[in-house]
């Protein structure tokens, strides 16, 4: 049996990352919160705001024995525009960065290969701007926005714009998430 390992990820709204990898097979959790900034436990109000620094993310603890790294890194890059800097869709601000927070070398490495590998391919019209950064304090977002698609799918924005993110991801990635 492997240990449980953690990943952190900032691609725009972080109900829209949670509710992804939420689904896939071999993810134990998906917390939703904030990482990168200045200010320590920051609101939702005050990360808004764009003066804490901190970007929305999601902390992935998954086992590494059915899902690798580098999955959940092509799971990432396939559900957000890497290539659009401090934006996703309507979602603007430096708090909807595309970053990816490495908890360990290995993941340092496996991202910056991620990032040549999808250059390399052309697999974006322009260049991908996500950040690699190492993982800082993750501050928890408040309740209300864990699980938020799975307590609110029939909200307008979780029909336009997270529902979109799942169905290309269960197009994708059904049932391929085995290491």
């Amino acid at each position: 049996m492997s240990e449980e390992q953690t990943a952190v990820f900032g691609g725009g709204c972080f109900w829209c990352l949670e509710a992804v990898f939420a689904r896939a097979t071999g993810v134990k959790s998906v917390e939703s919160g904030y990482m990168g900034g200045r200010r320590e436990n920051p609101t939702y109000e005050q990360v808004c705001a764009g003066a804490s620094g901190h970007v929305e993310v999601v902390r992935v603890t998954f086992d590494p024995a059915q899902i690798a790294y580098r999955q959940l890194l092509d799971i990432f890059f396939t559900i957000h525009d890497p290539t659009t800097l401090n934006r996703q869709g309507n979602d603007s601000g430096t708090q909807y960065r595309s970053v990816i927070f490495y908890a360990s070398d290995d993941q340092r490495r496996q991202a910056e290969q991620a990032i040549a590998d999808l250059t390399a391919a052309r697999a974006f019209p322009n260049p991908i701007v996500t950040a690699i950064e190492p993982a800082k304090q993750f501050y928890l977002a408040e309740n209300y926005h864990q699980g938020y698609y799975a307590g609110n799918s029939s909200a307008p924005y979780c029909q336009y714009v997270i529902a979109p993110k799942l169905k290309k991801f269960e197009q994708k990635f059904a049932n391929k998430t085995a290491p």
